[in-house]
């Protein structure tokens, strides 16, 4: 009665592989040879669907239930005329299944049953009410045998009997058979799980979440590529994951339920999850709106119905936004169950999101609705907070994803954006979030370039949560260089650039050679007082000549004790430092002449109008006084101004080419052209 292994890879589900004897051919001969033997015709004629069987009466009323009910309601057991008992259209099996059952009823002391067509079989005796009731070792009993020492103690089988099962159903579900299949896989994949000799053996690894998060990290043209996913982690032994994921999402729901009553860990079941949404869901080509009862909306929601939650989980973020969009796709951007399920998921894990994960979003999705997505999604997560230990780096890494995420929205925006709109977008994180503003530079640097337009007041609104002390080096240098920032940026920027450059030497020769205190506080002391601030030039700071003097004395010789440069490289950097240095104090010179002329000509302006009032008495002598006065304040103010674009322009020249002065590890980039 058992039947050989064979594997379900190797067959289509449809048909059965195991070569059989025409079973049709040999009823026939059974019916002629029960006849001969007992010398009484046919009486019955059972049709099944197109099929129609002729058969006799005592067989069939001493093996089922049912064609004992319907065949003995007239006692006249002598009547020769054929009774024709119909079965209904739903028969479990059909024809087949029914050849097969009258086949065991004329005696046949082999019965061929196997993983393909026992699930069927099973149902139809159980419809025929073929019971240990009516006879001993019924079929309904053997069936079961069957089942449960052949069957359930393969995987193979169990697989091809489950897949036959939802064909059969309710009455499948009504014999337990869809049960006692599903926790038998559940159990056997814990045992694949939980057996390290076999582990050892095949040198197969399990998938667990780590792997899976691993293998999506390296993914640079996509935040998430089901296919990628699946070549790379599914391997060799893991093929049981396949099987599993090739069931209808019912029974799939199911053994994962199982498979979590049964004990297996988190780490190697939401893998299974994660590769059955993937075939089933996101592998699929972009769909329509689909209506709530479709197969794959049932499939979207079941999945996430499944899938853990919490800021534990390590399933790559990615998926959850993947997910997201076909949700959207799906049901529209209408509130959904799911929908906000996933962003919920997504708010506990976008500490973990790469920028690439948020531009699938907008792919899938579009712009417009991916950005009011990501602004929910943000604004929860501040709201939220977060107590944990490293919560300023995640504070850190969500800034820096969400002003990579703007810069993209900006750069790729079909209209331009408002100034008021790019200031509400970059303000959903706060500025305490941001250690680092290198990617909020590149925001506002995208947006001006989109925006070359704009005013002056607008461009300082935009700069004024930009702080040039928590830019990088490089970042520092291009902002220097951006012609579109605010001289007051620009400023700030070439200031906090001296700043690095001495800090720079300081820690660089600290080993060499020791600074006097004094020194130390009188450089500090001058710092803060740089005319290089916002807040305007001072008389009392020290020349930037004196500065950049100090730091080329202090290079040469940590040059000369390291060994570093060759000969010729020093004679070079004393050459540039020579022109350099006479460059600065040319414009050191000029500025000191500027101060000078604006000083005579305002005492100019005082003479001319104390000459006015001296010569007029008219009555508006005050009034023109003001006048003249407001004039001449305007006049300074717009040399003032201009004199400091000029003096900055020439600053962010030199600075060009003192910038390796710092230590830094290499030359800023030089723009063509920029020549002193």
């Amino acid at each position: 009665m058992a039947a050989a292994a064979v594997s379900p890879k190797n067959y289509s589900l449809s048909s059965s592989p195991y070569s059989s004897p025409n079973i049709g051919a040999l009823l026939k001969i059974k019916v002629i040879t029960w006849s001969q033997e007992t010398g009484l015709p046919v009486s019955i004629r059972v049709r099944v669907g197109n099929k129609i069987f002729n058969l006799h009466k005592f067989p069939l009323t001493s093996k089922s239930g049912y064609f004992k009910k319907r065949l003995l309601k007239n006692n006249s057991s002598s009547s020769c005329e054929e009774e024709v008992v119909e079965l209904p259209e739903d028969f479990p099996g059909g024809a087949d299944t029914f050849e097969m059952i009258a086949f065991f009823i004329y005696g046949s002391s082999t019965l061929l049953i196997d993983p393909f067509n026992v699930a069927s079989l099973r149902c139809a005796a159980q419809f025929l009410e073929m019971t240990e009731q009516h006879s001993p070792g019924n079929l309904c009993e053997r069936f079961d045998l069957y089942l449960n020492q052949v069957v359930l103690q393969s995987w193979d089988d169990t697989i091809i009997v489950l897949h036959r099962c939802q064909s059969l159903l309710p009455r499948s579900e009504d014999l337990l058979i869809v049960s006692r299949c599903i926790e038998s896989l559940a159990f056997m994949a814990c045992m694949e799980v939980l057996d390290p000799e076999k582990r050892r053996m095949d040198y197969s690894p399990l998938v667990t979440l780590e792997g899976l998060a691993n293998s999506s990290s390296h993914i640079s043209s996509n935040a998430w590529n089901c296919e990628m996913i699946m070549e790379d982690v599914v391997q060799g032994q893991d093929l049981w994951i396949k099987d599993l994921i090739a069931l209808p999402f019912d029974f799939f729901k199911r053994v994962i339920t199982s498979l979590r009553r049964q004990g297996m860990k988190e780490k190697y079941v939401s893998p299974i999850i994660v590769f059955y949404a993937n075939k089933s869901v996101l592998s699929r080509k972009k769909p329509g709106l689909a209506t709530a009862d479709s197969p794959v909306a049932n499939i979207l929601q079941g999945v996430v119905h499944l899938l853990p939650l919490g800021d534990k989980v390590v399933i790559p973020v990615g998926f959850y936004f993947a997910l997201l969009a076909r949700c959207v796709l799906e049901f529209g951007p209408k509130s959904d169950h799911c929908n906000e399920k996933l962003q919920q998921q997504i708010t506990a894990l976008l500490h973990l999101a790469q920028v690439e994960d948020l531009l699938l979003l907008v792919e899938e999705c579009g712009m417009e609705l991916s950005v009011s997505i990501m602004e929910s999604v943000v604004l929860n997560y501040v709201k939220d907070g977060s107590n944990s230990v490293d919560a300023a780096e995640r504070w850190n890494r969500v800034a820096e994803l969400w002003d990579s995420f703007v810069c993209h929205v900006v750069a790729d925006g079909s209209r331009e954006m408002e100034a008021k709109r790019f200031m509400e977008l970059i303000e959903r994180v706060p500025s305490s979030y941001r250690q680092n503003h290198d990617q909020l530079y590149r925001a506002i640097s995208s947006f001006l370039k989109k925006n070359p337009n704009i005013s002056q007041e607008e461009k300082g609104a935009i700069c004024k949560n930009l702080s040039c002390e928590k830019l990088s080096q490089e970042a520092s240098i291009e902002a220097v260089q951006n012609d579109l920032m605010p001289l007051r940026l620009i400023v700030q920027a070439l200031f906090v650039q001296q700043l690095t450059t001495h800090q720079a030497f300081k820690q660089c020769s600290h080993n060499s050679f020791r600074y006097h205190q004094s020194e130390d506080l009188s450089y500090s002391s001058r710092a803060r007082k740089s005319p290089y601030t916002a807040t305007g030039p001072e008389t009392n700071s020290g020349p930037l000549g004196f500065l950049l003097q100090k730091d080329m004395m202090m290079m040469m010789m940590v040059q000369q004790k390291k060994s570093k440069f060759s000969p010729s490289s020093t004679s070079t950097a004393r050459r540039d430092y020579e022109s350099t240095s006479f460059r600065i104090q040319n414009l050191e010179s000029e500025v000191m002449k500027l101060k000078r002329r604006l000083q005579l000509e305002n005492i100019n302006n005082n003479i001319v109008t104390r000459n006015k009032k001296r010569n007029n008495n008219n009555n508006n002598n005050n009034d023109n006084n003001g006048v003249g006065g407001e004039v001449g304040t305007s006049c300074i103010s717009s040399v003032n101004l201009a004199s400091q674009r000029k003096y900055a322009s020439r600053l962010l020249k030199v600075f060009r080419r003192i910038t390796w002065f710092g230590g830094a590890s290499r030359k800023p980039k030089r723009k063509p052209g920029n020549v002193m």
